[in-house]
């Protein structure tokens, strides 16, 4: 490990969270197994080797499913809000290793330390979300059309939720499926990116003490660890009825596919191709801070980051010269060093794409007016340090009606009206994040009307990055349709039932059929 990470507590945080040189990869909560190959997981902050993790064997993930099922039988029988009661537990255990989690987020991952620190919140948030959920999942009563009967619907847990997350969350969007899963009565199994596997084995012995504090069955919390042959383990497995993946639509598809040919339940959560709208009404300042957060956030790896900048003609040149100017203003650097604003992108191969695009948009006619490049020299050893890159291109280039995940941004000029920018937003294959920059009350109805923006989430005068825990969150078309968080999403964790109660002495049959018995 560098020496540059030690002084930022890297040490400190590993031992806090139970993370060693060789980490079991395969876990069904305290007990911990596995004889697979290793996984080295190196930071893309300075290139070195963090840790080591023993990768799932088809016989190790056998173990982890018998524990699961066996467990299910049990935590279901447990009412919600003792459930929920050991997800607040959890919540505070998060508290307590906020900064230790947060540094390993971003020290494996690459983004900076406070948006690692928010992303553990996101962990915290959707614990008291859950908590208070446990007492509240209900179903509904309806009015019998038989005489002397009661009718009603209510919501029963699934049984074993398998969940694939994705490098650029590590352990958010698992603790959004997980949090909700368990108050629902269910049990997960879960496959982290093989990209950032200790953050995996961070939270599962996290988890683990506090199962193990409460006398909850192992099973309850698992842990798998390995490339997509490990995730396909789960996609084909009919003993998990709901499979929950985040990751690219290429990926979305092939387990959508797999998932379905057994009539299984999946849900998804793909790739971003996330455009704002910047009419001749915006407030600049808000503009270019919305902007400049949304695609260089996360060096552009979110899948809410902003990779279109849609620009009224009758102003696109001033949006374009502040944009230039607060690019100017990025610092680039070790993102645990809390002076700057952008870390590295995950791994070579994401470097390699990232060249990629822009060559692609130059030879599309594209102009380049903030330039890229991959930095070299002290501090960016890794070689995953790329400048955030701003190009001028047309709506129909190939390249923009594609997902880059890198610090790439687009501007786009419109001409006309409103509808004119919203059909240019809306011809992507994605549809995940929105938003629009205007005071005009009309185009801001219009945006968020039937006839608006097709994406799962639309906005107005803020970025598309980022949500709130108490929406739900989720996206259209080439997103995948899943829906996570909050709102009523805890409903595709469960099963719907309809019951109907005859409290007379007659049984009356459809159609006034009748049985002379």
């Amino acid at each position: 490990m560098s020496t540059v990470a030690i002084n930022f507590g890297i040490d400190k945080a590993l031992k806090t969270l139970g993370v060693n040189a060789i980490n079991e990869g395969t876990s069904t909560g305290s007990n911990c197994f596995s004889n697979g190959e290793i996984i080295e997981s190196y930071s893309p902050v300075d290139g070195q080797l963090i840790a080591k993790v023993k990768t799932t064997t088809e016989a190790d993930y056998e173990k982890v499913m018998t524990s699961a099922t066996l467990a299910f039988k049990t935590w279901r029988t447990m009412p919600a809000p003792q459930r929920g009661e050991i997800v607040r537990q959890f919540g505070d255990k998060l508290r307590a290793k906020k900064e230790a989690l947060g540094k390993l987020v971003s020290y494996e991952m690459g983004k900076s330390y406070q948006e690692g620190l928010g992303e553990v919140q996101e962990m915290i948030d959707i614990c008291d979300f859950a908590v208070g959920l446990s007492r509240q999942l209900h179903g509904l009563t309806m009015h019998s059309e038989r005489p002397g009967h009661r009718m009603y619907e209510q919501y029963h847990p699934l049984g074993v939720v398998g969940i694939i997350s994705a490098f650029n969350f590590p352990v958010a969007v698992w603790a959004w499926n997980t949090a909700l899963a368990w108050i629902c009565g269910d049990v997960c199994v879960w496959k982290p990116s093989e990209k950032t596997p200790l953050c995996g084995v961070a939270c599962q012995n996290i988890a683990a003490e506090v199962f193990a504090e409460n006398n909850v069955p192992e099973g309850v919390c698992c842990l798998i660890n390995g490339n997509y042959h490990v995730g396909a383990f789960m996609t084909k497995d009919k003993r998990i009825p709901l499979l929950s993946a985040t990751g690219s639509t290429r990926m979305g598809k092939i387990v959508a596919q797999q998932v379905a040919g057994r009539l299984g339940k999946s849900l998804l959560e793909l790739g971003g191709n996330n455009a704002i709208i910047v009419t001749p009404d915006a407030d600049i300042k808000m503009t270019v801070i919305g902007a400049v957060f949304g695609a260089v956030g996360t060096a552009g790896q979110r899948c809410t980051s902003t990779r279109r900048l849609i620009i009224h003609e009758s102003i696109y040149e001033v949006v374009k010269h502040a944009l230039v100017d607060a690019y100017k203003q990025l610092r680039i650097g070790n993102p645990l060093d809390e002076n700057n604003h952008v870390g590295p992108i995950i791994d070579t191969d994401a470097v390699k794409m990232y060249d990629d695009a822009l060559n692609k948009v130059v030879e599309e006619g594209g102009n380049i007016i903030v330039e890229g490049g991959v930095l070299s020299g002290e501090g960016y050893e890794s070689g995953c340090y790329v400048r955030p890159a701003i190009a001028e291109a047309a709506p129909n280039f190939e390249i923009v009606q594609h997902e880059t995940f890198a610090p790439i941004l687009y501007l786009l000029k419109y001409k006309g009206n409103v509808e004119n920018a919203i059909e240019i937003q809306n011809e992507v294959a994605q549809g995940l994040s929105s938003a629009i920059m205007t005071n005009n009350l009309r185009e801001a109805e219009r945006f968020l009307s039937v006839q608006g923006s097709d994406c799962g989430i639309a906005n107005v005068n803020i970025g598309t990055s980022g949500a709130e825990i108490g929406g739900a969150f989720g996206g259209e078309k080439d997103t995948g349709g899943g829906r996570e968080s909050g709102s009523d999403a805890w409903k595709v964790y469960m099963r719907r039932q309809t019951n109907t109660i005859n409290y007379t002495t007659e049984l009356p049959l459809a159609q006034g059929i009748k049985f002379d018995l």
